[in-house]
């Protein structure tokens, strides 16, 4: 169940993440309501965090050839590693877990030579990593941001 979401708000998130280009009057006519009251509702959850609205890209076709799953164990706080990790720029996704790996980051670099760079010169070094463990990314099977409201 989605806190604080009433059931229209969660039939526009479906709307959007069935096609996020649609417009506010075809997502007010599938919902009930108008062209204004769509597009208010549609800033507000932009606003509070609930959603984004963004393109989701290739990486591949954009050069970067290279991804990878980095599991990391740390001493000390989790949340300072991850926040570290939120800084660099080739990491696009990191979470705090519990299990084998104290926190997860995904990354996206441009050719292996990058991802070594990355692993050795940056990641290796921050406060409280104590070890790493690298999943690379062979070929990326599904990708899908339409999983709804439920």
């Amino acid at each position: 169940m989605v806190s604080g979401l009433d059931d229209v708000s969660k039939l526009i998130v479906n709307q959007l993440q069935q096609d996020g280009r649609k417009s506010y009057a075809e997502i007010g006519k599938a919902v009930g309501l108008s062209e204004a009251a769509v597009r208010q509702r549609v800033q507000k959850l932009t606003e509070k965090g609930v959603m984004q609205i963004v393109a989701v890209t290739d990486p591949m076709q954009l050069g970067f050839y290279t991804q990878a799953m980095v599991g990391i164990r740390c001493s000390g706080d989790t949340t300072v590693l991850a926040d570290a990790l939120t800084n660099l720029p080739e990491v696009d996704y990191v979470v705090i877990t519990a299990g084998s790996f104290d926190v997860l980051a995904e990354v996206v670099c441009e050719n292996d030579d990058s991802l070594i760079n990355l692993l050795n010169n940056k990641i290796r070094k921050l406060p409280g990593v104590t070890m790493t463990e690298t999943f690379v990314y062979l070929k990326l099977q599904k990708q899908f941001y339409n999983w709804g409201t439920r």
